[in-house]
């Protein structure tokens, strides 16, 4: 009982203290609850909506659909908004709109069954959007100024990356509440994420009729979108494991080679054109005594590094060695660098290069190596000169 009343306070708290806006509604619509962040987006108190329907929130013509999707779903089991997310826009009690981002799922409760809308403000990515757009057609405007705009434009995103830096070392001292909370929604993420999947591997399985080439352009770029938030959602579980003190290395007897050859080809079929991924194992020996599953996340990442900092028709090294007191393993690329003065930073949780730009990343992967790594007692270091290339070289004393 206790263990209950400590989760519904967990959950409580998660609900009340979060970024985003929560609103239950039931079956017929009406509003049964509303936590603080939703009542401040839409300007009413608690008391002002609860019992009312959730229409009162949304403008035509969204205030006269939102019944017909429930309704809609009740009637065929299939889903319009429940289950997915979309784009809407929220009417304020002031009369005014502003765009959001809703999810809704449908929750058993009791019984019966409640709907969960989660709701994210979308008002600053938008007017982002707007702004971006006409400094945009501004430049095209103004060519003789364009260099002195992109290097105006290029401090603001510096600025701005620094920003986010600061927020997200922030959210790191919310401490164990964040933590379960971020490993609740990345959990959550995956089954649409999956879905998404899926769907894009059918539709490109049924385009090959169409033989359009930009049909498969596209669905390409959602499987890599997929890709890159699924590597980011990976990334957050990882790292809450590792913060709440639950990755113990489980140690055992295993051939190496095998592991290498098998991430290799793996990691080949997801390199850019005419990368090439060149192993190599030194040694008589291949059998070593360490955690299987840590030490593939550790290269995996190491390669995928060396794949996304490298340009096409390059060679990726990848060996390892077995000595009579070590095991080395190394991974070196000729890729873009890390500037000299990022080396101290670079194994520190969020923290990218300044010359990543647009390639993106979460900033955990090494983090997260060097945490495993030192789980397994091993050491990881690094080389590197910027636009030369980065060698990465994992050791394991066998002594």
């Amino acid at each position: 009982m206790e263990t209950i009343m400590e989760n519904a306070a967990l959950l409580k708290a998660i609900i009340e203290n979060a970024i985003d806006g929560i609103i239950t509604i039931n079956e017929h619509g009406i509003i049964e609850s509303i936590n603080p962040a939703a009542t401040r987006l839409f300007m009413y108190s608690s008391e002002e909506v609860i019992g009312k329907n959730v229409s009162m929130l949304m403008p035509p013509p969204y205030h006269a659909e939102h019944d017909e999707y429930i309704h809609r779903y009740q009637r065929t089991g299939v889903p319009h908004i429940i289950g997915t997310g979309r784009e809407v826009v929220g009417l304020r009690k002031d009369g005014s709109r502003f765009p959001f981002r809703l999810a809704v799922s449908d929750v058993p409760f009791s019984g019966r069954k409640i709907y969960a809308g989660f709701i994210h403000d979308l008002s600053r990515e938008k007017e982002a959007e707007e702004k971006l757009k006409d400094y945009t057609a501004h430049l095209e405007e103004l060519v003789e100024e364009r260099t002195q705009s992109l290097k105006k434009t290029v401090k603001a995103l510096e600025q701005a990356k620094e920003e986010v830096s600061l927020s997200l070392e922030k959210e790191k001292e919310l401490g164990q509440l964040k933590s379960r909370f971020v490993s609740m929604a990345s959990h959550e993420f995956r089954t649409p994420l999956s879905a998404i999947q899926l769907s894009a591997s059918l539709i490109d399985k049924y385009a090959e009729s169409f033989n359009n080439p930009n049909i498969g352009k596209h669905v390409g770029k959602i499987k890599n979108a997929i890709g890159n938030l699924t590597t980011i959602l990976n990334d957050f579980l990882s790292l809450e494991k590792l913060e709440a003190g639950k990755v113990e290395p489980s140690f055992s007897n295993f051939d190496i080679v095998k592991l290498a050859e098998e991430i290799t080809e793996e990691m080949q079929l997801v390199a850019k054109q005419n990368q090439n991924i060149i192993y190599q194992h030194t040694g008589a020996q291949s059998i070593v005594n360490l955690d299987q599953n840590l030490l593939k996340n550790c290269i995996f990442n190491l390669v995928s590094n060396a794949i996304k900092y490298s340009g096409e028709n390059t060679f990726i090294e990848f060996n390892t060695e077995i000595n009579a007191s070590q095991c080395i393993i190394t991974v070196r690329d000729n890729g873009i660098g890390i500037p000299e003065t990022d080396h101290k930073y670079m194994f520190e949780a969020f923290f990218r290069a300044h010359n990543t730009g647009n390639i993106p990343g979460t900033g955990l992967g090494l983090n997260i190596v060097a945490r495993y790594v030192r789980l397994m007692n091993g050491q990881v270091e690094f080389k590197s000169v910027a636009n030369h290339g980065t060698s990465f070289t994992i050791t394991f004393s066998l002594t």
